[in-house]
């Protein structure tokens, strides 16, 4: 079918066009716009029971999954008749009226519009102040065996039953898994985070070998529980949604007695259908009873109790009473003078006034000087011995050169754990950008490399001035 042509199906008693229907959005499962439209009828009630009456932020790959993508908040201007919206408010002040999706046709409208995956948030458009979901995403830092993300979900099950809910899990359909709870709508954001903080502290202290609750990568070992994802403007993909990974993976809804043997590659578009069609929607009693979260506010509190506070929060939230400090541990000061005290550290041949063995990563490129010198910033110093080996546009040119830096220095890539390459997807102006630094942790000091100009250099803000400047 050439570009720029259509077909419109007929889905409900409403007419829904699909544009160029033969654009391949998985080249390597050779899946098509149409394919993908298909999926989502086929398994549309299940897809439906994850987003219905719930405001969704629009993830849109106009390109298919190997090209970029945008976030699109605000609901296009001219919507279908069978397409509401809900106005929604975030914790920056702002408000935007979102699309809501609650049945086949407006399902298969904002796939048309690119939407592989779909991402609605926690609460229903009748209720937009209390969370009617706990989410437990759990998240596998680099290297991290599938296996162990298995164990870890098995002992979210475990939590969750021994206070009294139960939890419904799915694949992520990228690397990890998520557990939902349907809850009684009773609580603000703040309580139902407050609740999944509690849930991830409890899981890492069963399973401290292979589950984290650690907010800041280079603390994080294992599995992290991602607690944040329960604040309020956090979306997750729901269940039955199409991952924009090359081979078409599906976050799938698993039995329980499913966990132990499940591998994320058994489930996507070419396989999922014939499973829907042949066990139905198995996530399809999360709606049958709401828990409570006062179990878990009430393990909260013994935690609290115990001298365990807040934890950090995603960094575009305002301060949180009682929150640590919002700062990496390897740029926290280290030193309770002032900095406007003179006196010179106890330890001369210290950093002054920090902790640490490296200095400072080479700031990016446009905090430097043409000829490569770095003019004094006064940067911290790391408690954590930090290196940025890499910034790139592209992911797989940034581990290009992380591989180019282990080349450079065998000596200490031969020190260097998974668990030490810290691989961050950065917001630029207008699209993602990829950091990869490496924690020098277990190399002996002797043998650290000093830092070094990332390579690649990519510099994000070429063309403005960065932001601070």
């Amino acid at each position: 079918m050439a570009r720029g042509e259509s077909v419109t199906l007929e889905i409900e008693g409403h007419q829904v066009p699909v544009s160029n229907p033969a654009k391949l959005f998985f080249p390597d499962a050779g899946v098509t716009k149409l394919d993908l439209v298909n999926y989502y009828l086929a398994v549309a009630d299940g897809a439906l029971r994850g987003v219905r009456d719930r405001p969704m932020a629009l993830k849109r790959f106009p390109n298919g999954a190997a090209g970029e993508f945008f976030f699109q908040k605000r609901a296009p201007a001219s919507l279908p008749a069978f397409v509401t919206t809900v106005e929604l408010a975030f914790p920056s002040g702002r408000t935007a009226d979102e699309v809501v999706v609650s049945n086949a046709a407006a399902l298969s409208w904002v796939v048309n519009l690119g939407c592989i995956d779909l991402n609605p948030h926690p609460v229903r458009s009748s209720d937009l102040d209390h969370p009617d979901e706990l989410r437990v995403d759990l998240d596998p830092g680099p290297g991290v065996p599938w296996a162990d993300v298995r164990s870890v979900a098995l002992v979210v099950a475990e939590v969750l039953t021994d206070h009294g809910i139960v939890g419904w899990p799915k694949t992520s359909g990228s690397r990890g898994i998520h557990v939902y709870t349907r809850l009684e709508p009773r609580w603000g954001f703040s309580d139902v985070r407050r609740a999944a903080l509690a849930l991830a502290r409890e899981v890492e202290r069963r399973a401290p070998a292979i589950a984290t609750s650690k907010w800041w990568k280079e603390e994080r070992h294992g599995v992290f529980i991602d607690y944040n994802q329960n604040a309020k403007d956090r979306t997750v993909a729901s269940a039955y949604s199409v991952r924009p990974v090359p081979d078409a993976r599906v976050s799938a809804p698993l039995l329980w007695s499913e966990v132990p043997d499940a591998e994320l590659g058994d489930f996507t578009v070419g396989s999922m259908a014939a499973r829907f069609a042949k066990l139905g929607d198995v996530g399809a009693g999360i709606d049958d009873d709401a828990a409570s979260l006062e179990p878990l506010l009430e393990l909260s509190a013994r935690q609290e109790a115990q001298g365990l506070g807040d934890a950090p929060w995603p960094p575009h939230y305002a301060k949180q009473e009682g929150e640590p400090p919002r700062v990496q541990p390897s740029k926290r000061r280290t030193d309770s003078r002032p900095r406007t005290d003179p006196r010179p550290p106890t330890d001369p041949r210290a950093p002054r006034g920090r902790l640490g063995s490296v200095p400072p990563s080479m700031p990016q490129a446009s905090r430097r000087n043409p000829d490569g010198t770095v003019s004094p910033t006064g940067r911290r110093r790391s408690a954590h011995p930090l290196l940025v080996v890499a910034q790139a546009a592209a992911k797989e040119d940034a581990m290009a050169g992380l591989d180019r830096w282990r080349s450079r220095h065998p000596e200490a890539a031969a020190h260097v754990a998974v668990d030490d390459v810290l691989v961050d997807a950065m917001r630029g102006r207008f699209t993602m950008w990829w950091r990869v630094r490496v924690n020098l942790r277990h190399v002996p000091e002797g043998d650290r490399p000093a830092a070094e100009p990332p390579d690649p250099d990519y510099d994000p803000w070429a063309g403005e001035s960065p932001p601070g400047r």
